[in-house]
């Protein structure tokens, strides 16, 4: 058991030299998904919510397309069907970039968590109350103020619930790295199961550890909710 548990703090080589534990690299993944995701939902939630079809439009088939299709397909699609093209082998960036596991991954799953969190947050914006846009109005605040000072930091307070779930959601996402080649927990953990043949102890010390940081999160989420939904409390 001892050597199985020493798997998972082995680094492992997964581009250009570097290397990175598993847990390191799930983390990775998470994190930066995430954070791309987040700043791709902000704006597209206003765009979401938006009266011009021509503006709301776009940012719907994008939605749809991202919520309404499995994420392992989407990852298929941009790891192995992009690549296959022959704009994308015969231009030296998107060769490049498409080449890679981790990029293609990372796209994949930025642009699916992206896409459920413009859900989150325009939904969140479209359950604010009026009475508060019509105080900034009512105060002569511009619409880009209205938006910089009230509508987004409160709808982003009150999101704040759904978007841990999102969260923890694409931390259980990431196992679908290992079909990308990228040496995350689970790859760590089929490595493990190969060299020693104990299965449960390989993906069982592995499901430990996307507990522990599940736990971790939703402490940090719960502390955030704590703080930033204060006001909410009767």
């Amino acid at each position: 058991m001892i050597d199985i548990i020493q798997q998972y703090w082995r680094p492992l080589l997964y581009t250009d030299g570097y290397t990175m534990t598993g847990v390191a690299m799930t983390l990775w993944l998470l994190v930066i998904s995430c954070l791309i995701g987040f700043c791709l939902a902000v704006p597209l939630a206003i765009a979401r919510n938006a009266k011009n079809p021509f503006i709301r439009g776009p940012v719907w088939t994008y939605v749809f397309v991202f919520t309404g299709t499995p994420l392992y397909v989407q990852l298929l699609i941009i790891y192995t069907g992009i690549y296959s093209l022959s704009i994308v082998q015969h231009t030296s960036f998107l060769n490049s970039f498409f080449k890679q596991g981790i990029d293609c991954t990372l796209l994949a799953f930025a642009l699916n968590t992206g896409a459920y969190t413009t859900q989150i947050f325009a939904g969140a914006m479209r359950d604010m109350a009026f009475g508060e846009i019509e105080a900034a109005r009512a105060i002569g605040m511009s619409r880009f103020t209205l938006y910089r000072r009230i509508i987004i930091p409160s709808s982003l307070r009150r999101a704040l619930p759904l978007y841990s779930n999102e969260v923890i959601l694409m931390l259980h996402s990431t196992t679908l790295a290992f079909t990308a080649t990228v040496p995350d927990i689970l790859k760590v953990a089929n490595d493990a199961n190969s060299a020693t043949y104990e299965p449960f102890w390989s993906f069982g010390i592995a499901a430990v550890l996307y507990a522990c940081i599940s736990f971790t999160l939703i402490f940090l989420f719960r502390r955030a909710e704590h703080r930033f939904l204060a006001f909410l409390r009767r």
